[in-house]
């Protein structure tokens, strides 16, 4: 095994974070992705300009000419931003331009966990006080590097990295398929993991236990079983031995924790296979759930499940964001969940009980047979949906005779059965379409929080996929078809989704009413007719937001980074780039005083952006 890390500039790290940095992917421990600059402000936000842009491909050539989807979130201490490439390197830049200081080559052409890499400040009295870079690779390693030259921590796990494919998460076979989708989260000295199968994986295989590991030695910490076994609490949920050697039940998208309370939040996704569940009867805890435990031990404190036996793939995938909320003269310690299904709870993050409510709605039956759903789901009475949850034949897309009309054709002629109530199960033989779809809704980016105005703001997609049960060979069933799979609702030679717009929105949420304060279109369809392309576009990757009151998002396939005036939504500042922003930014102060917003711009991702580029590009105000 080659290891190599390249020293380019000799820069000394800081041994700490700052307010004015971006220190993790959320910004902060509590995942508000929450800035206190405020150079730039509504009044100057439009003399933005392109300050530097980095190529990640690297220039020798190495990683061939196959351009690659990012969506990581650089993180920047001090001036130094330190970024995890889909060529199969981890960089660190000078954050005012652009400049490489180290890069480390991964080894085994192995690629970077897929969102970006943690950050460790060091600890002296731990016996090794270096600040660290901790990155996690698609095949199950976590890495730890010397912040400051990139060279690989030798001390740490088994020359320089662990193996989270070990036998106990691998039950059916060490040699399946281990994905770490999930950033590294570090809290105190310990780095927690999620992992598990990838996507639409076999329903038995590697288990999605949530991990914590030593930052220091690599040394296992605690476990915590994401499926509960036979005495563990939530193991009634599952029938039978459903719970057996259950993949998926992971976390791929981002961890919170509460310092002050030293609780850390997880957001567990559905059980495997996400899309059938005759094999695991009953409302599968902790799938698609919430959960809060002790972060120095793993020992469970609390639960709240989103969706009760999930068959939607509408998983709790981002990160739970922490606040507080003013209410009756109180001011309450909460959280929230956003995820694919557009519900939004907020829940008193001691506890997990509702704040604003949470109703038991009934949800319709399933016609597969031997599939038992839930008679009911959870419903918050506050906030509304996010996004669009109901699709009729009279709420297809109207505003042009040539789209109205396929999209009507599509439906009639493949007899599609359009789901018209929340939670409509999939049907036997029968195309179903619900929104939100399986991108949600709110996907793994979730939301951000200005806690000066009281604001949740997220970024929503309006884009439904149709979904049919067939009967397989081995009599099982399966979501299966030529129209189903991960086709989306819309005209796949245009990109035209077929559901009622607009098919991307930015929303704003008051958290001490559960009122939404306000809607914003967000994004355009250049291909259709002057005067009908403000339809939104349907994103992946989040918004941040800035002291100044400003709301920074890209996201949308329509290849536009946008400024929002966080207090009433109104866009303010739209910039072409040259390909899609399908990540979240982030922002921070430089080493030349100024602030940068950065966001990675590629194209490409899971909405069919076009793929165009390899580009990070920073944005500053001139000089």
């Amino acid at each position: 095994m080659k290891i190599i890390a390249m020293a380019v500039l000799a820069s000394a790290a800081p041994a700490s974070a700052g307010p004015t940095d971006w220190p993790t992917s959320n910004q902060g421990l509590a995942g508000q992705r929450h800035s206190g600059l405020a150079e730039i402000d509504a009044g100057n936000v439009t003399k933005l300009r392109e300050a530097w842009v980095y190529h990640m491909k690297p220039a020798d050539g190495s990683a061939g000419t196959r351009l690659v989807t990012a969506e990581t979130v650089p993180l920047i201490i001090g001036g130094t931003m330190f970024v995890s490439t889909p060529y199969g390197r981890v960089v660190a830049l000078d954050g005012a331009t652009g400049t490489e200081k180290w890069t480390f080559t991964l080894p085994d052409n192995e690629r970077p966990a897929v969102r970006g890499v943690a950050y460790w400040p060091g600890d002296k009295a731990g016996g090794r006080g270096k600040p660290a870079v901790i990155v996690g690779t698609r095949s199950g390693r976590i890495y730890s590097l010397d912040a400051t030259t990139g060279a690989v921590a030798t001390d740490f796990g088994t020359g320089g990295y662990i193996n989270l494919r070990t036998p106990d998460v691998m039950p059916t076979g060490i040699e399946k398929p281990y994905v770490l989708a999930a950033t590294p989260f570090v809290f105190k000295n310990l780095i927690i993991t999620g992992g598990g199968s990838p996507d639409q994986a076999a329903a038995l295989g590697p288990l999605g236990d949530v991990r914590a590991w030593d930052v220091r030695t690599g040394k296992l910490v605690w476990q915590l079983h994401t499926v509960p076994r036979p005495g563990e609490i939530g193991h009634e949920a599952w029938g039978g031995e459903g719970w057996k050697d259950r993949a998926g039940a992971n976390v791929w998208g981002y961890f919170t924790a509460d310092e002050a309370r030293g609780l850390l939040y997880m957001p567990v996704g559905a059980p495997n296979n996400d899309r059938m569940g005759i094999d695991r009867p009953g409302d599968n805890l902790f799938g698609s759930s919430v959960v809060a435990v002790n972060a120095a031990t793993g020992k469970y404190v609390w639960h709240f499940q989103v969706t009760h036996h999930d068959i939607w793939d509408w998983d709790a995938a981002s990160q739970p964001v922490l606040f507080d909320v003013k209410k009756a003269g109180r001011t309450i310690p909460a959280v929230a969940t956003v995820n694919k299904n557009a519900l939004m709870f907020i829940l008193d993050r001691r506890t997990g009980k509702p704040i604003f409510g949470v109703e038991e709605r009934p949800a319709p039956p399933t016609n597969v047979p031997g599939e038992r759903t839930s008679p009911t789901q959870p419903w918050p009475v506050k906030p509304e949906p996010l996004a669009q949850t109901s699709l009729s034949r009279d709420n297809l897309y109207k505003d042009t005779p040539e789209h109205k009309a396929w999209c009507e054709a599509l439906v009639d002629d493949n007899n599609m059965m359009l789901g018209a109530t929340p939670y409509q199960p999939i049907l036997l033989e029968r195309y179903t379409v619900n929104l939100p779809g399986t991108q949600g809704g709110v996907n793994y980016y979730g939301g951000a929080f200005d806690p000066r105005l009281g604001l949740f703001v997220v970024n929503v997609s309006n884009l439904a996929q149709p979904m049919r049960m067939v009967k397989m060979p081995d009599g099982n069933y399966a979501n299966s078809g030529p129209l189903a799979g991960t086709r989306r609702f819309w005209n796949p030679e245009n990109h035209l989704p077929c559901g009622p717009t607009p098919w991307g929105q930015l929303v704003a949420v008051n958290v001490n009413t559960g009122e939404i304060a306000w809607r914003s279109t967000l994004g355009v369809t250049d291909s259709l007719p002057q005067g009908k392309q403000a339809t939104g576009r349907p994103g992946l990757g989040g918004a941040i937001t800035t002291a100044s009151g400003l709301t920074f998002v890209g996201a949308t396939d329509d290849a536009r980074f946008r400024a929002f005036d966080t207090a009433t939504g109104k866009e303010i500042w739209t910039y072409r780039l040259r390909g899609s922003a399908s990540a979240t930014p982030a922002t921070y102060k430089g080493g030349d005083g100024r602030q940068y917003v950065a966001v990675m711009a590629t194209g490409g991702g899971q909405i069919g952006a076009e793929l165009t580029t390899d580009e990070l590009v920073a944005f500053s105000l001139p000089r």
